[in-house]
């Protein structure tokens, strides 16, 4: 090896070779951005289908990844039971005491009107607001009792799973936003560790090439670069899964490490985003399964009704008949169920701290297992984690085969 002519190339060419390393570092950075961007973006395939083209990992895998998401919320951190086991029905009754009664007396109006124009018409206001006050005072028994029969029936009216399912296949910047934020500070590492790992190659790179002049050698070393910068850092996120002590400083995957606090970002977009008091009360009286809590609002305002006529309920029968008397009772609990939403939303405040669902969520993932909490992270890169291995890798031969060409044209290659 002729030394002379080496030192005297690396004393001519020195500012290229010096770029080698940080052409390297700046390959590995973009190519760990590339791989978390490819992740996430586009939300929609961009391109020729089926081949030529892209979709985010986790948009185009929405269904899988929410099924994940699902999976871990209602199997490891609450149960349906528990969404609304602390409601209580009498509190919630009193909560609503004032917007309900406003909306019950314009239920009264309303049916009255429609089926009895006449007869209503016809009585003093006095004796109107005497039949109103009258069914108001049960309004929030009548509240109660519904909430107690929903706990009771949970299982047959609530279907988390669909319902958290359904929320996010709607929504996803939404599923996007739950990775993104789970992972964030892994992310940034991500792209970070490709300047490091970058480098390093890329001083081996430079070496070999000075020795050398070995054409093949930065294209190959653009490929490594990519694949071995992608790969260590992957393991880096989620290995050792355990801790392992080293002296003073303890050794585990860097997400794992974060648990404590990547628990308390996820019960928070669960109870801010997804269970919150509106997503739960809307799926139970306008979901899928509604039709079963109409029917228990149907049989306690059937109860409040005629509760209420009782001794002169033959008299009001003979008076309308008994097909309107029922029809009156059937559109009374229709309405109530149409309104219901946004009576019980008066209380938001209170049914939000009752579910308590950022507590129990966040408590539940800090007592996960290690393996159980990789769980939340290692599926969007493990999905597809051979393509963006390939892509930065491919990405780095085509750098290398760009700095060979330059050196090439700058008269560098061969002495």
């Amino acid at each position: 090896m002729d030394w002379q002519n080496i030192i005297a190339d690396v004393q001519k060419n020195y500012l290229i070779y010096v770029s080698i390393p940080i052409i390297a570092a700046l390959l590995g950075y973009i190519t760990k951005i590339a791989a978390v961007k490819m992740m996430f973006y586009p939300m929609n395939f961009i391109g020729i289908k089926p081949i030529f083209g892209w979709q985010g990992i986790v948009p185009r895998n929405a269904l899988r990844m929410a099924s994940i998401a699902v999976d871990t919320i209602t199997t490891k951190l609450v149960s349906v039971k528990e969404v609304v086991a602390g409601l209580d029905s009498e509190r919630l009754g009193k909560e609503l005491e004032g917007p309900a009664m406003e909306v019950i007396e314009s239920i009264i109006r309303e049916v009255m009107s429609k089926h009895q124009p006449r007869l209503w018409e016809s009585l003093p206001n006095f004796a109107q607001r005497k039949l109103i006050d009258r069914v108001k005072k049960d309004v929030p028994n009548v509240i109660a009792s519904v909430m107690e029969d929903i706990k009771s029936n949970i299982d047959q009216i609530l279907n988390l799973k669909e319902l958290v399912i359904r929320i996010l296949m709607n929504d996803k910047h939404l599923l996007n936003r739950i990775f993104q934020e789970v992972g964030r500070e892994e992310f940034k590492f991500f792209g970070v560790s490709g300047l490091y790992f970058g480098f390093m190659i890329g001083l081996v790179q430079m070496i070999l090439w000075v020795l050398l002049k070995e054409p093949l050698i930065l294209p190959i070393f653009g490929f490594l670069v990519g694949f071995i910068s992608d790969w260590v850092a992957l393991n880096i996120l989620f290995e050792p899964k355990k801790p392992i002590p080293f002296g003073s400083y303890t050794i585990q995957g860097l997400f794992l490490k974060r648990q404590q606090k990547v628990a308390a970002d996820y019960a928070r977009i669960i109870a801010t985003d997804i269970l919150t008091p509106q997503t739960i009360i809307g799926e139970l009286v306008a979901g899928p399964l509604s039709e079963r809590v109409q029917a228990m609002v149907d049989d306690r305002v059937r109860e409040m009704v005629d509760s209420k006529a009782s001794i002169v309920k033959p008299f009001v029968v003979m008076a309308v008949g008994a097909e309107t008397f029922q029809q009156m009772k059937s559109d009374t609990a229709s309405m109530l169920m149409e309104r219901l939403q946004d009576v019980i939303m008066h209380a938001e405040s209170y049914v939000q701290t009752a579910l308590d669902i950022e507590n129990i969520v966040g408590s539940r993932m800090q007592a996960m297992t290690p393996l159980e909490f990789e769980g939340l992270l290692r599926p969007v890169f493990k999905q597809e984690e051979w393509i963006l291995i390939m892509v930065g890798a491919i990405l780095g031969f085509l750098v290398g085969e760009g700095q060979l060409t330059a050196m090439v044209h700058l008269g560098v290659l061969g002495h």
